[in-house]
C-alpha cells in the first residue's frame, strides 16, 4: 500500500491531468471575457475563504493557474491549516482575460477541497484521544480520487487503498464468489501473498467469516455494518486468534455515533461519506479594482 508521502509525489502529475480535462469542459473560447475585457488588462484575484476552516487542493488550484498561463497562488496558509471565515486564502496576479477563464475551475476544486478537508476534521476531532484512525474509501468523484484523498489528509484523515491493484480486499460479493467457484479464503490470500501483495483485508458479517479470516491471515478485519458492543467483541476475538491484526469499523457511522465506535477499540474507522456527500465550501475570487 502507498503511504502518504509517496502520495505527494503523485499529486503534481494528478492536477495537472484534471486542470486540463476541467478547462477543456469549457470548450476552447471564453466569450464573454472576450467581449467584455479589453487587451493586457492586469490583474489581481483575491482568493477568499468565506465559510473558513481547513485549507485544501491548493496544488489543483495552481494546475489550473499554469495551465491558463498564469503563474502559481500566493497562497497565504499551508494545506491542512485551520482559518477562521473571510481570511484570505491567497491572490492570483496575472492577465485578467485569463484569470476569469480560470476562476470557476479553480473555485470548483477548492470548495470540493475544502468541504472534504472540514468534515474529515470534524470525524476526526470526534475521535480525539483515542488511538483509532480516520480512513477515506474508494466512494471518491469518478477522474478526481487524488483531490478527494489529498483533501481527507488535510482534514487529518489517514490513506486507506487508492485502487484495486496493490491491496486484497474480500468483500461480500467476493466471498460469493469463492463459494460459487468453490475456492477457501486462505487459498486466495495464500496466492495473493504468492504475489508478493502484503496487505489481505477481509470484510467480516459473522463470527464465522471472522475466524476463518483470522486462520487464512487476514491482516485486517473490515468489521461492517455492526453496533459497537460487536466490534469490540469480535475484535478482542480477533486478536486472541491472530495477535497483531487490525480492525477497521465500516458501515453506517455518523458523527452522532463515531465516538462509540473508537471506544470499541477499533484502530480504523472508514466513511464514505467524507467524500460521496461532500458539502463544498464558500470560496470565492475577487478582482481588486
Amino acid at each position: 500500500m502507498l503511504i502518504e508521502r509517496d502520495l505527494r509525489a503523485l499529486v503534481g502529475a494528478d492536477a495537472r491531468r484534471v486542470a486540463r480535462t476541467a478547462l477543456a469542459e469549457d470548450g476552447e473560447r471564453d466569450i464573454t471575457t472576450e467581449v467584455s475585457v479589453t487587451a493586457d488588462q492586469v490583474a489581481t484575484g483575491v482568493l477568499e475563504f468565506r465559510t473558513g476552516g481547513v485549507v485544501a487542493g491548493m496544488p489543483y488550484a495552481d494546475a489550473v493557474a499554469s495551465a491558463c498561463d498564469l503563474p502559481p497562488v500566493t497562497w497565504y496558509h499551508a494545506s491542512g491549516a485551520v482559518v477562521p471565515a473571510g481570511s484570505t486564502l491567497g491572490l492570483l496576479r496575472g492577465d485578467l482575460g485569463r484569470i476569469l477563464r480560470a476562476e470557476r475551475v479553480i473555485l470548483n476544486l477548492l470548495q470540493r477541497a475544502t468541504g472534504i478537508a472540514n468534515l474529515t476534521r470534524r470525524y476526526v476531532d470526534a475521535v480525539r484521544g483515542t488511538h483509532t484512525r480516520i480512513l477515506h474509501t474508494r466512494k471518491t468523484a469518478p477522474g478526481l480520487r487524488l483531490l478527494d484523498v489529498t483533501s481527507v489528509i488535510a482534514g487529518g484523515g489517514h490513506l486507506h487503498r487508492l485502487g484495486l491493484a496493490t491491496t486484497v480486499m474480500v468483500k461480500d460479493n467476493h466471498w460469493r464468489a469463492l463459494e460459487r467457484g468453490g475456492r477457501t479464503l486462505a487459498q486466495a490470500l495464500q496466492q495473493a501473498r504468492a504475489s508478493e501483495v502484503v496487505d489481505c483485508f477481509v470484510e467480516v458479517e459473522s463470527r464465522a467469516q471472522l475466524e476463518e479470516a483470522c486462520a487464512a491471515g487476514a491482516t485486517r478485519l473490515l468489521v461492517d455494518n455492526q453496533a459497537p458492543a460487536t466490534v469490540l467483541e469480535w475484535g478482542r476475538l480477533a486478536r486472541s486468534l491472530a495477535p497483531g491484526i487490525e480492525i477497521e469499523a465500516t458501515g453506517g457511522i455518523t458523527l452522532e455515533n463515531i465516538r462509540a465506535f473508537a471506544e470499541a477499540e477499533a484502530d480504523y474507522i472508514s466513511i464514505g461519506a467524507l467524500t460521496h456527500s461532500v458539502i463544498a465550501a464558500d470560496v470565492s475570487l475577487e478582482i481588486g479594482r
